[in-house]
């Protein structure tokens, strides 16, 4: 089954379709007119039990869905396609499932595959992480419907969004999939998502606060107290109460003016004698920090009144932090004076919940970071080369474990006199050290356990790669095959293979490198993730392994339709020895496998012949575009997880696309286990990069997973000096009067009909103005579809014109991308017939001998000319490096995609410089977001890569700026 999550009103509810194809039934009415049963809803029993939860309470959920009559549109999780061209909107009845957050929160954890799943996930990771930094604050809040007259309000812990938070959060509700919210009473995503939260956030400080607050309560307030932990948050209202804590909730989340007060704790040279400096930081540029005796000496460095402001700030500060008031005994506060123990209680509490609030706080470098550790130290039975016969990881190494403080080891008795001290803050060898109490009963007790002797490589590579939660290892110092391994330079380290006989090629070193590591992990027994950039011959370095390897057990090699021809025609040309069997089409033959040294199939045909494919004994299985796994959820991603096999190999330029947890599932299918089961992996290395930008937990990730991923890039030259530069340009193209005019008219039109609705109506009415909008930019035409002439009409196509006679004056080939097939089929014929020169045009349409025949053509044919292709056709997949320029006629907002259909001509065998250029209208949609994506690279990526449905939930007011058509007169 497949499990979604939509918000309903008081709870995140769940439900799921299953993926077999059901009979067409249409559902059952409940009356005349009435939502329909979705006949391939799960139900309230199976659903339960498929999600580990023990009767939960369920509820009868209806749902707006795209579909037919008969049935709604498959999930594309599913893997079915859809059996109706013409969706529409209508009203499904599903069983669900409405668990506490604490559940659902557990339920998220363990089923993300599919995306409205994945996005609650996300949600749960943002609340986590508020959590986790004390960006929380205590409320009571009135239930009139409460059942008892007395216990008429709930204590809460409601979420604090300032600043990057509140920036975040807004991303999250753009990002939302309309799938979370389809229910009859459509909401918009911020007040579903403000929802969510705070009953995530609730939930999750209610986990960590295991001890009540007050164990007697007497008076309401000590009930509301004490309902701020346990299950039961009813409690009496407090009017006075309440007010208070709106008010404190309010000045916590509209305190960032201009300036904000700041603290920093200095540490001490030589004495005990730290302090905390108070001062003034804009609120807008943080590096403008003025500390308060400047202020108080009257220098003009700041904005507005700053002795009100620093003295307005450290009055709100002090009911957070107590100890504060002794700094304002003096009528000018500069700084606060502490001792050790006071010290650590500013780092330790003060400052998480000043931060909180929205002040400043400035730490030392060291402090948060991981105190105590391991170091370990491993050394060989016998000195073996790297790729010696018969080593496996099974064999016997010498190991020993010390304890480190950051670069230095220390002894037992040095670690027995930092216990024995108690001190929170110690200086270690001349660096100061914020000891946890946590880590050092975890060190005390590794100290009493076994610190040296023998253990298999396979053990310690476990323990190197998973880590200890309470004593993370900071260091490895191994020899051998295993330091080899461990070093994260395994490709170097080893002695290249050379091209072996029966491969009709010639390698370059680094793939003779790449080939090593290849047959290293495979000798041990372990999977890789082959991460070279696009272009830099993954294809050719994988078929060198299978002849290298020689005959024995089938390799399966998993990879899109588009890209089945490039494998069958590069190991008929490389590798013509290897037997090729495609098991794939109405006609696959599964009698044939066993013949094969190559076998060659699809994900979705993975998916559908699974039990066959483990009914067969594999060498390895390869996952080609091994993105398409990123998803660990997936059906595709289960099925070749499956698979039984000897290795597995993930081929992949980008093994991270949007988040870590795409890492986690690449490797989980290269070597199953290794990185430990996905909530930990998250806690452990996600959480902390990716909210927290941890440097350390950074370092660990690229330890655990260096070993088993060899990432090279082409713009590195000590990898290949011989591949030319790539040369990026914007082009800046004016619309025609015309085209001004009708962008205007499609603005006008579509935002007066967008204003008036609502739901999953208003996102398909933005939506298909986008398109219009960015037809209008191509040509006038596109838009009308009337068949009307082109010259003379459009800025764009004239400049597209002006490009193309130049190149092809040059003796010279382009590659012109267009999103649109429509508009493709517009301009072949016409640029065919204004430049005189060859035209060739690509698309999904085509079949594979006849997308075959126009590659071949174009890259052999020593005439000038153009390839018109398809983005989506061929994005991937086609070597076309006879082309040295490259144009993106209409952008598809996914930079990632852009360069991989910038990687068909700007990869190995290109000998020229690569020159893209992007088409974009001046003062249009297309400029807006181009604007965006620049500004925020890492939102585009994640958020904009997924298509362009980020811009739906904008406010009227919001799209207009957006679509608005600006500098033409």
């Amino acid at each position: 089954m497949l499990a979604h999550g939509v918000w309903a009103v008081d709870g995140l509810a769940f439900w799921a379709e299953t993926t077999a194809p059901s009979p067409r039934t249409g559902g059952a009415a409940r009356k005349s007119g009435g939502p329909r049963a979705h006949p391939q809803a799960v139900p309230v029993t199976g659903l339960a039990a498929g999600l580990g939860l023990d009767e939960p309470p369920t509820r009868t959920l209806e749902l707006l869905l795209p579909g037919s009559a008969e049935e709604p549109l498959p999930s594309p999780e599913t893997g079915r396609l859809p059996e109706t061209t013409r969706p529409r909107l209508r009203l499904w009845q599903v069983p669900a499932v409405v668990p506490p957050a604490a559940e659902a929160l557990r339920v998220l954890d363990e089923h993300a595959g599919t995306a409205t799943m994945r996005h609650w996930a996300a949600v749960a990771d943002f609340a986590r992480d508020l959590v986790r930094r004390g960006r929380v604050l205590p409320h009571l809040i009135r239930t009139p419907d409460a059942p008892t007259p007395t216990d008429d309000s709930m204590a809460v812990w409601r979420p604090v969004l300032t600043g990057a938070d509140a920036g975040y959060f807004r991303e999250l509700a753009l990002a939302m999939p309309p799938a979370c919210r389809t229910s009859a009473v459509e909401r918009p995503s911020s007040d579903v998502l403000v929802a969510a939260l705070e009953a995530f956030t609730d939930a999750l400080v209610r986990q960590r606060l295991t001890e009540p607050l007050v164990v007697t309560p007497r008076t309401p307030q000590d009930r509301w107290l004490a309902a701020l932990t346990g299950p039961e948050a009813a409690c009496p209202d407090v009017p006075g109460l309440r007010r208070d804590l709106e008010g404190w909730h309010h000045a916590v989340a509209t305190s960032e003016g201009a300036t904000r007060v700041c603290f920093r704790l200095i540490e001490p040279a030589d004495s005990a004698d730290w302090r905390v400096e108070l001062a003034l930081q804009a609120a807008d540029d943080p590096s403008l920090y003025v500390p308060a005796a400047r202020v108080w000496r009257g220098e003009p460095t700041l904005p507005g009144r700053p002795e009100h402001d620093l003295l307005a700030g450290l009055g709100r500060a002090v009911r957070l932090y107590p100890e504060l008031e002794r700094a304002l005994r003096v009528p000018e506060p500069a700084e606060l004076p502490l001792d050790t123990p006071g010290a650590f209680a500013f780092l330790r509490q003060a400052a998480p919940l000043l931060q909180a609030a929205g002040f400043g706080v400035q730490l030392p470098r060291w402090a948060g970071r991981t105190k105590l550790g391991l170091k370990l130290t491993t050394r060989s039975k016998a000195q073996t080369a790297a790729v010696a016969q018969g080593f496996g990881m099974r064999e016997l190494v010498d190991f020993r474990i010390d304890l480190a403080v950051g670069d230095e080891t220390i002894s037992e008795a040095e670690l027995a006199e930092l216990a024995r001290l108690k001190v929170p803050l110690v200086r270690v060898r001349g660096q100061w050290v914020e000891l946890d109490e946590r880590q050092l009963k975890a060190a005390l007790r590794a100290v009493e356990g076994s610190r040296a002797g023998e253990a298999s490589a396979a053990d310690l590579l476990r323990h190197v790669v998973q880590g200890d939660d309470e004593l993370p290892l900071l260091e490895v110092d191994a020899d051998g095959v295993l330091g080899d391994l461990l070093s994260g330079q395994a490709e170097r380290r080893l002695r290249p293979i050379a091209t072996p006989a029966g491969l009709e090629a010639t390698l370059r070193p680094y793939q003779e490198r790449g080939l090593a590591w290849l047959s290293f992990l495979s000798e041990l027994g372990l999977g890789g993730v082959l991460a070279d950039d696009m272009g830099l011959g993954k294809t050719i370095t994988t078929l060198a392994l299978l002849v290298h390897e020689g005959a024995g057990a089938p390799t399966l090699l998993v990879c899109p339709m588009s890209l089945i021809g490039n494998w069958q025609r590069e190991a008929a040309r490389f590798a013509p020895g290897l037997r090729v069997h495609v098991h794939h089409g109405s006609g696959r033959d599964a009698g044939q496998i066993g013949t094969a040294d190559l076998v060659i199939t699809t994900y979705g045909t993975a998916q559908r012949d699974l039990e066959t494919l483990k009914g067969h004994e594999w060498r390895r299985v390869v996952c080609d575009e091994a993105q398409a796994i990123k998803n660990s959820g997936t059906l595709q991603a289960r099925a070749v997880r499956s698979i039984p096999t000897g290795t597995r190999l993930a081929l992949t330029g980008t093994p991270v696309e949007n988040h870590l947890a795409e890492l986690w599932s690449i490797m989980e299918f290269a070597n199953p286990g290794l990185l430990g089961p996905r909530a930990r992996f998250r806690t452990r290395f996600q959480e902390p990069i990716e909210a927290q930008q941890d440097e350390q937990a950074a370092a660990a990730l690229k330890r655990a997973t260096g070993p088993f991923i060899l990432r090279r890039v082409k713009t590195d030259k000590s990898i290949i000096s011989d591949l030319p530069e790539k040369l990026e340009v914007k082009e800046w193209c004016p619309l025609t009067p015309e085209q001004a005019t009708l962008y205007q008219a499609v603005v006008d039109d579509m935002l007066a009909k967008i204003d008036d609705s609502e739901g999953i109506e208003r996102r398909g009415l933005v939506l298909s103005a986008m398109a219009k909008l960015k037809q209008v930019c191509n040509h006038p035409a596109h838009l009308l579809k009337d068949g009307s002439r082109l010259t003379g009409r459009s800025g764009k196509l004239t400049r597209l014109e002006q490009l193309s006679e130049e190149i092809l004056a040059e003796g010279e080939k382009a590659l012109l991308f267009t999103q649109y097939a429509e508009f493709g089929a517009m301009l072949q014929p016409y640029l065919a017939q204004r430049l005189d020169r060859p035209v060739l045009w690509l698309h999904g349409g085509l079949p594979k001998k006849t997308r075959d025949r126009l590659v071949e053509r174009f890259q052999t044919d020593e005439e000038p000319m153009l390839f018109v292709l398809s983005l989506k056709a061929a994005g991937v997949g086609l070597n076309l490096t006879a082309a040295n320029h490259v144009i993106h006629v209409d952008r598809w907002w996914n930079p990632a995609v852009e360069d991989q259909a910038t990687d068909r001509a700007f990869r190995i065998g290109q000998r020229k410089n690569v020159q893209v250029r992007k088409l974009i209208c001046a003062g249009t949609l297309e400029e807006r977001v181009d604007q965006m994506i620049e500004r925020k690279k890492a939102l585009a990526e994640r958020v904009v890569g997924t298509g362009e449905e980020w811009l739906t939930d904008l406010s009227t007011d919001e799209l207009r700026q957006v679509f608005a058509l600006e500098g033409v007169g």
